[in-house]
């Protein structure tokens, strides 16, 4: 979920964010790659085949997840489309492999690392007993990272940060290095290679350096991190992801060939990844490489950690384990899943060894279940979509996302057919016993609320480290610097006057005073001006009064439907002040509401006024804000306000969040949690804020008594428009809010469009 300050504002603070994982493969992908072609003797035939097959699957997947980054704008990723397309065995299914999948992760990940020491000092390859003494320091540097990433993601985002910034910087030196020293030279893409003798050989070589796919599917997880709009978010998502999996491609291209050519895969001590680094980068840049390979392999790895954290944490919200398993220490993260996967990794360290090449085609085997699901499930949203109104756009996105899910399921039968005996074999045995104990603990603990399974959901899938972003801001800065006040010459509608001059001299902003000329005095419930009224007249002399001010005003006549015209006038400004009657119920249903109408149609804020003899209630000193929050995203769209408001006029923040329906207290430990995470993201920008987590009997009878308890002199919150039978029926937090309301409020409506 996000928060305030830990916004992504661009593509390159996404890549940064969630690009650990995917830019550290090219480091250790072409050791397994060469020793099999180069010790078959088949590599001037399969070398280039191999590699065009995995660039042309990168390329494809990409453009996959280029659709599936326009649906996903929850955080849900490229696993949670697969559960809302296949129902409810998905999200069993997609747990059980990610869980197998972050301890790969950290495998891998480790290996390559003290792979990358062990080339600097080759003492690490000897033997102590049993084990080699790179297995000891595997298993210690485990324990090392298990101990940073379970103080907090503050702290291991701190020491890791700078990290995959590095290696992408590092990746590039190696494709300007061989461009230099050899020129433009991509692999050959000879067909021999597919001739029955040696199509084993170009597919096993495929399956090998398929782990350069692992972790793209973090791009789509991190859609909702992104600041802007649901389409401005996809859009930097996939810029990430291209930012990222370009670098891999171009690096497997160019640098790809000078590794074959450079390196010896049968050197016992060295890597060839460091071996070409060595001939192709002059002293010292190949040890600070080094450096930096291992830098970004601990990232990696604590990165997995942290995301098996966050998905014991989702699956326990959403009752699939065990409250103990999910359970947070006094750092706010869930300790016990890491401990148990540093247990398992060190396992197998003991066990298997502390090699790479072990772990890897096992690794990109889950890494393709997932993405041929997602490839899949993208496919069948398609087709549905199409039913209703195709276009030739939507074929060929459905033809590109179809050979997507056909190569990426084709890929998943090329590792298990390869590598079945050499590992591949566990999946058969550990997703069942995963699934089961899921299966067995959603049955003994009973359904989630939907609030649980939404904030499950979206916890489960934050596979990032948030501090990586190293200067958190909104890339449209929210502003106040033109504000609307709609007028049809009552007492009502001025009401809204003092609380907007003190807006305009606070924010320096223009101030538009307007008015409709309508045929009917009752047109939208609302009086407006009659043709033999003089609207400019009125509009002036109110204008007058207020230039001593020393605000900068305009006035604005319109003819026509009041809503409209007020629609049409905001779409140019930043804010709407008007008062409002507050009528409800069939009255509202028939007769309507300017107000009402307003806030279904404009994408402009609102910030409403309902005079009555309390005098709160006809303006506010921005002193005490109550900013109501649900853990939605959408609900979030109030706090970019509350930050300006907040800091303009030295306020105080309540953030209140009113739990619903039947809640549990794990529910309830993680809503304080999310309230305090927001709480803190406004106090490092200088706004004081606390949190109150209380119910009086549903959202909007507790947000009026808590604004009366707590003295309250703006109510703040986001709102969906919503109208006719519907808002009889059904009505919403803000409209009941409205009718009830001891002070203004201010709504920033929630629109679907972007």
């Amino acid at each position: 979920m996000s928060h305030v300050t830990h916004k992504l504002s661009n593509s390159l603070e996404g890549a940064l964010a969630g690009g650990g994982d995917p830019a550290t493969s090219p480091l250790y992908v072409f050791g397994p790659f060469l020793k099999l072609i180069v010790i078959a003797g088949v590599a001037q035939v399969t070398f280039g085949a191999s590699l065009w097959l995995v660039v042309f699957t990168i390329v494809v997947v990409s453009a996959m997840y280029r659709q599936v980054m326009r649906w996903v704008t929850d955080g849900s990723g490229g696993s949670g489309l697969s559960e809302e397309e296949f129902g409810s065995w998905a999200v069993k299914l997609n747990a059980s492999i990610t869980f197998i999948e972050y301890t790969l992760t950290f495998l891998v990940s480790m290996a390559a690392l003290v792979t990358f020491i062990a080339d600097r000092f080759p003492l690490l390859n000897e033997r102590l007993w049993l084990w080699q003494y790179r297995t000891f320091l595997a298993i210690g540097l485990s324990v090392f990272t298990g101990w940073l990433v379970n103080r907090g993601p503050k702290m291991a985002a701190r020491f890791f940060g700078p990290a995959t910034a590095a290696v992408l910087l590092l990746l590039w030196l190696m494709v300007g290095a061989t461009l230099w020293q050899r020129g433009l030279q991509l692999p050959d893409f000879n067909l021999n290679a597919f001739r029955p003798d040696y199509l084993a050989f170009t597919f096993g070589g495929y399956a090998r350096i398929l782990a350069v796919m692992t972790g793209i599917e973090i791009f789509a997880n991190l859609v909702a991190a992104y600041d802007g709009t649901p389409g401005e978010k996809s859009n930097k998502a996939f810029g990430s992801l291209i930012i990222v999996m370009g670098t891999t491609a171009v690096t497997m291209l160019i640098v790809g060939p000078a590794i074959y050519a450079l390196s010896d895969p049968l050197h016992p001590d060295v890597s060839v990844f460091t071996q070409a680094m060595d001939s192709l980068l002059p002293a010292p840049l190949p040890w600070l490489g080094t450096l930096i390979g291992v830098a970004v392999l601990l990232s990696a790895s604590a990165a997995s950690a942290q995301g098996l954290q966050n998905l014991a944490a989702g699956l326990k919200l959403r009752h699939y384990v065990p409250i103990v398993i999910g359970h947070t220490n006094r750092f706010g993260v869930a300790a016990m899943p890491v401990w148990i996967e540093i247990g398992l990794v060190a396992f197998c360290f003991l066990i298997f060894g502390a090699e790479e090449e072990i772990y890897l085609a096992i690794y990109a085997a889950g890494v393709f279940i997932l993405l041929s699901m997602t490839g899949w499930a993208a496919a069948k949203r398609l087709l549905r979509g199409m039913q209703t109104k195709p276009s030739w756009g939507q074929w060929v996105s459905l033809g590109g996302t179809a050979v997507a899910a056909i190569l990426t399921t084709l890929a998943t039968g090329i590792i298990f057919f390869e590598r079945f005996r050499e590992g591949a074999w566990t999946y058969f045995l550990f997703i069942p016993i995963l699934y089961a104990a899921f299966t067995f603990f959603r049955h003994r603990l009973g359904d989630p609320t939907p609030q649980e399974e939404r904030l499950g959901r979206l916890q489960a899938e934050r596979r990032y480290l948030p501090g990586y972003i190293a200067a958190p801001h909104h890339s449209r800065p929210i502003q106040l610097q033109k504000i609307l006040v709609p007028l049809d010459g009552s007492d009502l509608a001025e009401e809204a006057l003092s609380v907007a001059q003190s807006l305009a001299g606070t924010f320096q902003a223009e101030l538009t005073l307007m008015t409709t000329l309508a045929e009917s005095s009752r047109h939208g419930g609302h009086a407006v001006f009659q043709q033999d009224t003089d609207p400019a007249h009125y509009l002036a002399q109110t204008a007058a009064q207020l230039t001593g001010l020393g605000l900068s005003l305009r006035t604005m006549t319109t003819r026509g439907p009041v809503i409209a015209a007020i629609d049409q006038a905001a779409q140019e400004e930043d804010l709407i002040v008007m008062s409002t009657n507050g009528r409800s119920g069939l009255k509202r249903l028939f007769i309507g509401s300017v107000a009402s109408g307003v806030i279904q149609l404009c994408d402009t804020p609102v910030l409403l006024l309902r005079p009555t003899g309390d005098w709160r209630s006809r303006g506010t000193s921005f002193q005490r804000l109550l900013v109501a929050l649900d853990g939605s995203e959408n609900a979030e769209r109030i706090l970019p306000y509350v930050r300006l408001l907040a800091q303009k006029y030295g306020s105080d923040v309540l953030l209140l969040t009113v739990p619903v329906g039947i809640i549990s207290e794990n529910y309830l430990n993680h809503l304080r949690d999310y309230l305090e995470k927001v709480a803190s993201a406004l106090q490092l920008v200088g706004v004081p804020a606390r949190t109150q987590l209380t119910d009086y009997g549903g959202p909007a009878r507790t947000i009026v008594r808590v604004c009366q308890t707590e003295m309250a002199d703006l109510i703040m919150l986001a709102t969906h428009g919503r109208g006719g039978f519907d808002r009889l029926m059904v009505g919403s937090v803000a409209d009941r809010v409205i009718q009830q309301m001891p002070c203004p409020v201010f709504l920033a409506p929630i629109h679907t469009a972007g």
